[in-house]
C-alpha cells in the first residue's frame, strides 16, 4: 500500500475511519486493556474525543486515513497509526506536523504503552510528570511529555 507523505485535514466524514484506526492501533499496542475497556472506550472517541479536536491524517493510496492525530491548544491528544502501516513515518510524520505547524509540545501516553513512550523519547519528547490514572479515573498510569526542542 502507498502511503503519503503529505499531512492533511482529517473530517467528520473521516470519523468511522479514524475509529477503525484506533481500535486497530489499540488492539495492537495497548495489551493492557480488557475488550470491556475498548467497548467502554470505542464510543466516546467516536463522539466525543474526535470532535473536540484538531484533526490530521494521513492517506493511503485509497483515500483513507491510515494514522491521525488530534491537537488541542498545545496538547497532542491522540496519535494512531494502523498497525500494517507502522514503521513507514507515518506517526514521525504526524507528530512532526504537530510540533512544528500546530504549535503542540506536549502529549500524554499510557506508561503501560511501551512502544509509544519510545517512539516519543526518540523523537525528541521528555517525561515532565506522571498520573496514576487515565483522564477517566481509570488505573491506566500516564506520563506526561513534553518536546525537549
Amino acid at each position: 500500500m502507498f502511503v503519503a507523505d503529505e499531512v492533511e485535514e482529517a473530517t467528520e466524514e473521516d470519523f468511522d475511519e479514524l475509529l477503525r484506526v484506533w481500535e486497530a492501533s489499540v488492539r495492537a499496542t495497548h495489551h493492557f486493556l480488557t475488550e470491556d475497556d475498548i467497548q467502554f472506550f470505542k464510543p466516546l472517541v467516536r463522539n466525543e474525543a474526535l470532535p473536540a479536536v484538531v484533526l490530521r491524517c494521513v492517506r493511503g493510496d485509497d483515500g483513507l486515513p491510515v494514522g491521525f492525530l488530534g491537537v488541542s491548544g498545545t496538547k497532542i491528544e491522540m496519535l494512531f497509526v494502523r498497525p500494517d502501516c507502522r514503521g513507514r513515518g507515518v506517526g514521525r510524520r504526524l507528530l512532526e506536523h504537530a510540533l512544528r505547524r500546530m504549535g503542540a509540545t506536549e502529549l500524554d501516553v499510557n506508561e503501560q504503552n511501551r512502544q509509544a513512550v519510545g517512539f516519543y523519547t526518540r523523537m525528541g519528547l521528555r517525561v515532565v510528570g506522571r498520573s496514576e490514572v487515565d483522564g477517566m479515573g481509570k488505573p491506566f498510569p500516564l506520563l506526561h511529555m513534553r518536546f525537549a526542542g
